[in-house]
């Protein structure tokens, strides 16, 4: 009767600490934090990295479809070929009226390299140069706005650290002897959760930035073979 008894017992208590495991788990699973809440948390500066990152993210999506308008690739040799063949013919009005057509950086390039015909080759190509960096210049445009957020979306998540230390140490002269965690954790929760906001629209404001420089630097390289073409065209004998 008695090991009945005990056997029992024993069950219970079993029974008890799984169900207080139980609760303790579904206590920590609810009051896990999001990215959200860490976001509404984390006091003013969090808004205003927010508006840095979609800035940056707007910025990038409108200059790399500018940039790839820019880079036509295929399109960019048929329309050297047609302006070599022409040429050729000596048929130079035809071939002017397709770089006027053509609204690229490279038929703007082409076609005032055509209207200083009849000038010496070296202003031609001083022409043709002036134009190309007018044309870099509409494309870098905004672009450094993107490193400006890279470089204050971490400075600004330090302000929001020293901010929240200083909110931190006032709660604790405030609370005098009676001092607890949860009388630190309001100021602490924020300094860290800003300075994790800043370094993330950081990185990501960087790694946008990069992919733009690589973008332009890519189409100065294109534009300048592609003058280069249509110098040594002109250098041929007729």
């Amino acid at each position: 009767m008695i090991d009945k008894l005990l056997m029992i017992q024993g069950d219970a208590t079993a029974q008890t600490v799984l169900d207080t495991l139980a609760e303790t788990n579904g206590a920590a699973a609810t009051e896990r934090i999001t990215m959200w809440d860490m976001a509404l948390n984390g006091g003013w500066i969090m808004l205003v990295l927010a508006l840095l990152l979609v800035l940056a993210l707007y910025i990038f999506i409108e200059r790399y479809i500018t940039l790839n308008g820019a880079l036509k690739g295929e399109a960019d040799n048929v329309f050297m070929n047609n302006i070599r063949q022409y040429v050729h013919e000596g048929n130079v009005e035809a071939a002017r009226n397709l770089s006027k057509q053509t609204q690229t950086p490279l038929g703007r390039m082409i076609e005032k390299g055509f209207s200083r015909l009849g000038r010496p080759l070296p202003d031609i190509q001083a022409a043709i140069e002036n134009e190309g960096k007018l044309e870099v210049a509409n494309l870098e445009k905004r672009v450094s706005l993107v490193a400006t957020v890279a470089s204050l979306g971490p400075m600004l998540g330090f302000l929001g650290t020293v901010t929240g230390m200083i909110t931190a140490f006032q709660d604790m002269a405030h609370a005098g002897n009676n001092i607890e965690i949860s009388v630190l954790a309001t100021g602490i929760y924020q300094a860290m959760v800003t300075t994790v906001g800043g370094l993330i629209v950081g990185i990501i404001a960087y790694f946008l930035y990069n992919l733009l420089v690589t973008r332009i630097n890519k189409v100065v390289f294109e534009l300048e073979v592609r003058a280069n073409e249509f110098m040594d065209l002109l250098h041929e004998p007729a």
